[in-house]
């Protein structure tokens, strides 16, 4: 029995609302259960330095939890002074997953910067990060597109990201905290709307796990990605 009396292949629920903020391109507040993260796309009319006249653009991420996202207080980073390696291979991941779904050539050179702010924690934020992430640079494109600023669509499919692992000896979808915390095997399965892979993680936290248990792992990944790709779609209608 999974703590929250979900079935082993149940999503948490999932609600997106668009345009919570004012000044973003594109934004909307992401809730996969206990996890919420607010996700906002900026548009700048220059691309970084290494594409100048290259006439492509660029998709990059930036990742932070607030002080009191969880249990207790963790220190704001900027009042250390550095990003721990976490933030760091997070928003790179983030970043990686929404530059699959880029024509970047058709975007043109011009930046956007998705910023993924977790308000409460209770695991899988970077896949809610991802999933939500995704809803905002839809967004910022569709304001590109409206103004002719751009002839064609640079988005060729959705991005999602949902974990999967084994908990209690049992796969399950979508762990939360309480499961995440124990779990046997922790993996976070990045996949497009058309079910291609954009990046696995998966590892062992006890016992090595089977090419079985991988393949389980995906086909649980598979279904909840769908989940979350329809709830993408909804949102954005």
């Amino acid at each position: 029995m999974r703590p929250s009396g979900r079935a082993l292949d149940e999503l948490r629920s999932v609600s997106i609302e668009t345009g919570v903020t004012r000044h973003a391109e594109g934004s909307c507040l992401i809730k996969c259960g206990g996890t919420h993260v607010i996700c906002t796309a900026t548009v700048e009319d220059k691309p970084p330095p290494f594409l100048r006249n290259t006439g492509m653009g660029w998709v990059t991420a930036e990742y932070g939890m607030l002080p009191r996202s969880t249990h207790t207080r963790s220190r704001r980073e900027a009042a250390a002074g550095k990003q721990s390696g976490r933030t760091q291979e997070i928003q790179r991941l983030i970043g990686r997953s929404l530059r699959a779904v880029v024509d970047r050539q058709a975007l043109g050179e011009r930046q956007i910067t998705v910023d993924c702010d977790v308000i409460q924690a209770d695991g899988g934020t970077r896949c809610a990060s991802i999933t939500g992430g995704f809803v905002a640079l839809r967004l910022a494109v569709n304001v590109l597109l409206e103004k002719k600023l751009i002839l064609s669509d640079p988005i060729m499919d959705h991005v999602a990201a949902v974990s999967c692992g084994i908990y209690a000896g049992q796969p399950v979808l979508d762990l939360d905290y309480d499961e995440d915390s124990v779990a046997g095997t922790d993996g976070n399965f990045v996949l497009t709307g058309k079910g291609k892979m954009v990046e696995v993680q998966a590892s062992a936290e006890g016992a090595p796990f089977s090419s079985e248990d991988l393949t389980t792992l995906l086909g649980l990944a598979q279904g909840g990605i769908a989940a979350l790709v329809a709830a993408q779609a909804a949102a954005l209608k």
